[in-house]
């Protein structure tokens, strides 16, 4: 049975795997991550690197670059209790193991880490990592259509999310965002998302920070009446963002969207059935009556 479960288990997520290995990001964002391993470990590549160990052995890790390599998994091990999604885990062992590297090589020879440095930037610059393309009910706004939306049904409540493409954690997040939009989403609740990124007008609008060190990406507000109610990650008095975790658990209870969705689709309701046929006039009543009376 101990053998049988992890067999089960690797076949279940052989299919995600696949899909994860046919896109360019992944496999080479793991041999960057393993590069330093490979170069240490691989015979033809480690004969002439230089080596701190006792017994001179060039193809081991001496005890400076076991300690560098300890560290790396304590830091990886602690950003991961605050991961949601496997793409989060990964991308948090992907991203220490780089810097991880990037010292190892330095520590080697300054040209190998000037080299590995450089693969880094290009790999960053010209290899983005793959953009959820599954099913959602999720209108996309620009900078002129997210106002005249949200005013142009004020009974209509909005989830909207504020979020940029180069933003991992927006990544992250885009498929739990889409779920909800399936399982909530009606005719008086309605989810939408609008990039930041792209349109730097509504960030400022919105007072939603796109610097690369904010932690307001992503960030959701609901808007009812055109209004905007409350946010998620909510900003303290001195305009930092309170860290906040976007679990699906977690959005679902703070928005109350149970509550909401129950509410939206009573008020869709009437609306649905349509406009009952209006009794007759009193003056018609009252002539037919005299008709009646007439012909008695």
């Amino acid at each position: 049975m101990a053998v049988v479960a992890p067999l089960l288990a690797l076949l279940w997520a052989l299919p995600g795997l696949c899909r994860w290995l046919a896109r360019p990001y992944y496999p080479l964002s793991a041999l960057l991550a393993a590069a330093f391993l490979i170069v240490r470990k691989v015979p033809p590549l480690c004969r002439g690197l230089p080596s701190q160990r006792e017994d001179g052995n060039p193809c081991d890790f001496d005890w400076r670059e076991v300690e560098i390599l300890m560290f790396l998994s304590a830091i990886v091990m602690m950003k991961n209790r605050r991961s949601i999604t496997v793409e989060q885990h990964i991308g948090n062992i992907f991203m220490f193991s780089k810097v991880a590297n990037a010292i190892l090589f330095f520590r080697l020879d300054i040209r190998m880490g000037l080299l590995y440095l450089t693969l880094c930037i290009v790999f960053l610059m010209t290899c983005k990592p793959p953009l959820y393309m599954g099913p959602e009910y999720i209108k996309y706004f620009s900078d002129k259509t997210i106002d005249e939306e949200l005013e142009r049904d004020k009974r209509v409540t909005w989830i909207v999310e504020f979020f940029a493409n180069w933003s991992s954690e927006c990544q992250s997040f885009a498929p739990i965002f889409a779920d909800l939009s399936l399982k909530y989403n009606c005719q008086g609740l309605q989810f939408g998302k609008v990039d930041v990124g792209r349109y730097t007008d509504v960030s400022t609008r919105y007072k939603v920070s796109t610097s690369p060190l904010t932690k307001q990406l992503p960030t959701l507000i609901l808007f009812q009446g055109g209004s905007e109610i409350m946010r998620r990650p909510q900003i303290d008095k001195k305009g930092r963002a309170v860290s906040w975790t976007f679990s699906e658990e977690n959005v679902i209870r703070e928005f109350n969207l149970n509550e909401l969705y129950k509410k939206a689709k009573k008020q869709a309701k009437p609306r649905e059935e349509g406009p009952e046929e209006a009794p007759p006039a009193p003056a018609a009543a009252g002539h037919a009556e005299g008709e009646t009376k007439k012909g008695k």
